[in-house]
Protein backbone atom coordinates (compact mmCIF):
# COMPACT_ATOMS: atom_id res chain seq x y z
CA UNK A 1 0.00 0.00 0.00
CA UNK A 2 1.19 3.28 -0.62
CA UNK A 3 0.75 6.22 1.95
CA UNK A 4 1.30 9.76 1.32
CA UNK A 5 1.41 11.71 3.99
CA UNK A 6 1.44 15.65 4.60
CA UNK A 7 3.39 17.46 1.71
CA UNK A 8 7.37 16.91 2.44
CA UNK A 9 8.83 14.90 5.03
CA UNK A 10 6.46 11.93 5.10
CA UNK A 11 4.88 13.04 8.30
CA UNK A 12 0.72 14.39 8.79
CA UNK A 13 0.20 17.83 8.00
CA UNK A 14 1.14 19.72 11.51
CA UNK A 15 -2.68 21.42 11.14
CA UNK A 16 -5.95 20.34 9.36
CA UNK A 17 -6.54 17.13 10.07
CA UNK A 18 -5.01 13.76 8.42
CA UNK A 19 -4.69 14.13 4.84
CA UNK A 20 -3.37 11.24 3.04
CA UNK A 21 -3.47 9.19 -0.17
CA UNK A 22 -3.75 5.69 0.35
CA UNK A 23 -4.15 2.88 -2.46
CA UNK A 24 -3.37 -0.55 -2.62
CA UNK A 25 -3.46 -2.69 -6.00
CA UNK A 26 -4.63 -5.19 -3.65
CA UNK A 27 -8.27 -5.04 -4.69
CA UNK A 28 -7.45 -4.85 -8.73
CA UNK A 29 -5.18 -7.67 -8.43
CA UNK A 30 -7.83 -9.48 -6.52
CA UNK A 31 -10.27 -9.04 -8.98
CA UNK A 32 -8.25 -9.93 -11.44
CA UNK A 33 -7.49 -13.14 -9.83
CA UNK A 34 -11.06 -13.81 -10.09
CA UNK A 35 -11.67 -13.05 -13.46
CA UNK A 36 -8.68 -15.52 -14.24
CA UNK A 37 -10.81 -18.08 -11.63
CA UNK A 38 -14.07 -17.56 -13.69
CA UNK A 39 -12.40 -18.33 -16.88
CA UNK A 40 -10.68 -21.32 -15.76
CA UNK A 41 -13.96 -22.34 -14.24
CA UNK A 42 -15.60 -22.57 -17.61
CA UNK A 43 -12.75 -24.28 -19.65
CA UNK A 44 -14.33 -27.80 -18.89
CA UNK A 45 -18.04 -26.38 -19.43
CA UNK A 46 -18.11 -26.44 -23.24
CA UNK A 47 -16.48 -30.10 -22.99
CA UNK A 48 -19.56 -31.49 -20.39
CA UNK A 49 -21.73 -29.83 -22.33
CA UNK A 50 -20.66 -32.01 -25.43
CA UNK A 51 -20.63 -35.30 -23.29
CA UNK A 52 -23.88 -34.55 -21.96
CA UNK A 53 -25.25 -34.31 -25.92
CA UNK A 54 -23.35 -37.13 -27.47
CA UNK A 55 -25.65 -39.78 -26.00
CA UNK A 56 -29.02 -37.99 -26.76
CA UNK A 57 -28.12 -36.78 -30.74
CA UNK A 58 -27.33 -40.82 -31.39
CA UNK A 59 -30.34 -41.94 -29.78
CA UNK A 60 -33.03 -40.47 -30.66
CA UNK A 61 -32.45 -40.35 -34.65
CA UNK A 62 -33.71 -37.58 -36.77
CA UNK A 63 -36.00 -36.19 -34.41
CA UNK A 64 -36.72 -31.58 -35.02
CA UNK A 65 -36.45 -31.29 -31.66
CA UNK A 66 -32.51 -32.53 -31.20
CA UNK A 67 -32.00 -30.54 -34.59
CA UNK A 68 -33.15 -27.67 -32.39
CA UNK A 69 -31.17 -28.50 -29.48
CA UNK A 70 -27.91 -28.66 -31.64
CA UNK A 71 -27.93 -24.86 -32.73
CA UNK A 72 -28.84 -24.33 -28.79
CA UNK A 73 -25.57 -25.99 -27.89
CA UNK A 74 -23.94 -23.99 -30.46
CA UNK A 75 -25.29 -20.92 -29.21
CA UNK A 76 -24.13 -21.89 -25.70
CA UNK A 77 -20.66 -23.11 -26.63
CA UNK A 78 -20.13 -19.78 -28.88
CA UNK A 79 -21.25 -17.91 -25.69
CA UNK A 80 -19.40 -19.71 -23.11
CA UNK A 81 -16.14 -19.28 -25.36
CA UNK A 82 -16.97 -15.70 -25.72
CA UNK A 83 -16.90 -14.65 -21.81
CA UNK A 84 -13.90 -16.72 -21.02
CA UNK A 85 -12.26 -14.14 -23.47
CA UNK A 86 -13.95 -11.44 -22.00
CA UNK A 87 -12.74 -12.79 -18.65
CA UNK A 88 -9.10 -13.11 -20.02
CA UNK A 89 -9.68 -9.82 -21.63
CA UNK A 90 -10.60 -8.25 -18.20
CA UNK A 91 -7.81 -9.67 -15.75
CA UNK A 92 -5.20 -8.11 -17.92
CA UNK A 93 -7.25 -4.48 -17.72
CA UNK A 94 -7.05 -4.77 -14.27
CA UNK A 95 -3.71 -5.71 -13.67
CA UNK A 96 -2.96 -2.62 -16.06
CA UNK A 97 -4.92 -0.05 -14.02
CA UNK A 98 -2.69 -1.85 -10.59
CA UNK A 99 0.32 -1.38 -12.48
CA UNK A 100 -0.67 2.81 -13.95
CA UNK A 101 -2.14 3.59 -10.52
CA UNK A 102 1.01 2.38 -8.78
CA UNK A 103 3.36 4.25 -11.54
CA UNK A 104 1.33 7.40 -10.60
CA UNK A 105 0.96 7.12 -6.74
CA UNK A 106 5.20 6.89 -7.31
CA UNK A 107 5.01 9.51 -9.29
CA UNK A 108 2.94 12.19 -6.90
CA UNK A 109 4.84 10.93 -4.02
CA UNK A 110 8.15 11.78 -6.10
CA UNK A 111 6.73 15.28 -6.51
CA UNK A 112 6.25 15.98 -3.29
CA UNK A 113 9.48 15.74 -1.82
CA UNK A 114 10.48 18.99 -3.57
CA UNK A 115 7.62 20.97 -1.96
CA UNK A 116 8.54 22.52 1.54
CA UNK A 117 6.01 22.45 3.97
CA UNK A 118 5.57 25.95 5.84
CA UNK A 119 7.63 25.93 8.63
CA UNK A 120 10.14 23.43 7.80
CA UNK A 121 13.02 25.33 8.53
CA UNK A 122 11.94 26.23 11.98
CA UNK A 123 12.45 22.17 12.77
Amino acid sequence: MTVVHGLGDGTAPPSGGDRRLEHSDGPWLRAAGGADELRAHMAPVRQELGLAHQGLMSGAGRLTALAELAAVRESWERRIQAAQGECGSLADKLREAARIQGGTNEAVRSSFTSVRVCGEDER
